[in-house]
């Protein structure tokens, strides 16, 4: 079988420079087998042209760092095959992101922002005892909280996010996930409403329009849409008054 040629059309962009225009630039490559694109990234920069950026550190979907728009859809660039693609591809960085050059956006700064915003620690008024035995839970309470502390903060999900394009305040589906986890934390003694407090708002769970791309373009596969509607069921009646929350309580279990 013979190897395919491969365009690639990419965005070069150094917003440092006032001299550098925005611009697609192409380099050809010759396939080669189980070739990603992180594979062939570096090659266009070790062999044709040195001053490309890009993000990588672990090449296996860890790090999150490669993200970027695969012919307009978001993924890591270590997890695509170019066997999986047309061979002329379009590689842009990913929005709603500060752009760095080229195809290197600052994910950190946002995601750092965004830990403070939701309060991303265990709160509880119990005094730490360094010479106490560890808290324990359930298997089952510990693999939940595992599950949703995958995310590997890449971004994509907020790449593929409609109302992160149109605000960026909005929290999207990586702090909600964030949120989620501490929700279901035995551990943590905050109520629905204190949770409601942080995220009850249209910059937080309300603010979702329900497209759930974020779900779609997940590269770890996270249960974003599950998520999503768990919250707003929780905190849409925390926000209620303790009577009507009751009344609500008690025809669900007679539904259920």
């Amino acid at each position: 079988m013979s190897r395919r040629t491969l365009t690639f059309s990419i965005f070069r962009y150094n917003p440092y420079d006032p001299e550098f225009e925005p611009r697609m630039q192409e380099y050809v490559l010759e396939e080669t087998p189980r070739m990603t694109l992180f594979t062939a990234l570096t090659d266009i920069r070790e062999k044709l042209d040195p001053s490309l950026q890009f993000d990588f550190v672990c090449r296996s979907a860890v790090c999150g760092s490669c993200a970027l728009l695969v012919n307009g859809r978001p993924r890591l660039a270590c997890r695509t095959r170019t066997d999986e693609i047309p061979r002329r591809i379009t590689l842009h960085p990913l929005p709603f992101f500060r752009l760095i050059g080229d195809l290197s956006v600052d994910t950190g700064s946002w995601f750092a922002q965004m830990a403070g915003r939701v309060q991303s620690w265990v709160h509880t008024t119990r005094p730490f005892d360094p010479a106490s035995e560890e808290g324990r839970m359930s298997n089952e309470q510990a693999l939940a909280i595992y599950e949703l502390d995958r995310c590997i903060e890449c971004g994509c999900c907020l790449a593929a996010c409609a109302t992160a394009h149109m605000r960026d305040d909005f929290l999207g589906a990586a702090g909600l996930l964030r949120i989620a986890r501490f929700l279901i934390d035995p551990r943590d003694q905050r109520t629905d409403g204190d949770f409601f407090e942080v995220v009850g708002t249209d910059e937080g769970v309300f603010g979702c329009v329900g497209l759930l791309a974020c779900h779609d373009y997940c590269p770890k596969n996270l249960p974003l849409m599950t998520q999503l509607a768990y919250l707003r069921r929780k905190l849409a009646l925390a926000s209620l008054r303790p009577p009507l929350r009751w009344i609500l309580r008690q025809i669900a279990r007679r539904v259920a």
